[in-house]
């Protein structure tokens, strides 16, 4: 993983959370943030979660709010629930647009990014902050069936990495028991 001074960082938490869950990695969020800013300390690391209003005002909201006061710039957005003609519940909601607007205006000040995601509805939006001469490098995994990265999304990256490779560097340490 290279290290730019001018960095940005962005999260798509539910694609984030897949893919640390089908790998199996108790995933800490402080050393994830810590790797992933490097030598820039000053890199904003942004982390966007749609949410139900039950998961609004339970554990994901500890998370959020976990995540907020320990470096993460969080955007939350309300998940819309309906009905449909069958009785069924429906979602809707997503803040993949919120990320890419968000990423665009930021690729006038930085020099590289990275995005944690594996959703391929990014791949435009990496192909037009490397317009602008920005370096992204894309973290998702290729390890598990089917991959969770779309391929257009890894071959749109300048740099792919898998976070299952990074599974030691950002795996919660096991807490030592007192006598």
């Amino acid at each position: 993983m290279r290290y730019f001074e001018r960095n940005a960082i962005f999260i798509d938490g539910a694609n984030l959370h897949l893919a640390v869950s089908c790998l199996g990695i108790d995933l800490d969020y402080g050393r994830l943030l810590r790797l992933l800013r490097g030598k820039s300390h000053s890199a904003q690391a942004f982390y966007y979660a749609a949410l139900t209003e039950a998961q609004a005002n339970g554990t994901i909201n500890r998370l959020t709010d976990w995540l907020g006061y320990n470096g993460y710039i969080v955007v939350t957005k309300q998940i819309a629930e309906s009905v449909d003609g069958f009785g069924r519940r429906r979602f809707k909601g997503s803040i993949d647009v919120d990320l890419a607007v968000a990423a665009l205006a930021m690729a006038e000040r930085v020099d590289a990014m990275t995005l944690v995601s594996g959703n391929g509805a990014f791949r435009s939006l990496i192909e037009a902050v490397q317009r602008k001469g920005v370096r992204v490098s894309v973290i998702s995994t290729i390890r598990t069936q089917p991959p969770i990265i779309a391929e257009e999304l890894r071959r749109q990256a300048d740099e792919f990495i898998d976070i299952d490779d990074l599974g030691d560097k950002i795996r919660r340490m096991p807490v030592e028991r007192a006598g």
